[in-house]
């Protein structure tokens, strides 16, 4: 082979290697599981998570809180599928003032007496929020 060719063939596999490197990094960020969301506007009576990526089927629930990001009472939730849900819309179920503080959070399905039913309450265990690494899979907005 000559010099010109071995240079070819290792660029190209370079290339190549780089191209499937690049490829299964980006197919893990996608599956990373967490949420996301902006400050809204809740005027209309629902907050909208722009994108929740969920291990399996689930629940994105909307908690009050505040500077302490301790989650409070659930004030909306809506049905989350396994993978990636784009502009997922909570209905609120009370009230919330703009400035309010509010944390989109993913919760299981797991452990209630209904598959597809909300059981969810304040420190209860079914229907109760996961974690990954240690860290509640959440993210904070304010109310607009």
């Amino acid at each position: 082979m000559s010099k010109h060719a071995k240079i070819t063939a290792f660029l190209t596999a370079t290339l190549v290697s780089t191209a499937l490197t690049s490829s299964v990094a980006l197919a893990g960020n996608h599956s990373t599981v967490g949420v996301w969301g902006d400050n809204q506007a809740v005027a209309d009576g629902t907050v909208t998570a722009k994108k929740v990526m969920a291990e399996k089927n689930g629940w994105l629930v909307i908690h009050r809180t505040d500077e302490a990001m301790k989650p409070g009472p659930v004030v909306g939730h809506a049905p989350l599928k396994k993978g990636k849900n784009m502009d997922v819309a909570a209905i609120l179920t009370e009230d919330v003032a703009s400035g309010d503080m509010l944390m989109l959070m993913v919760h299981s399905e797991d452990g209630g007496m209904k598959t597809g039913i909300f059981e969810y309450t304040l420190g209860a265990k079914e229907d109760g929020p996961i974690r990954k690494d240690g860290k509640l899979v959440m993210a904070t907005i304010t109310a607009e």
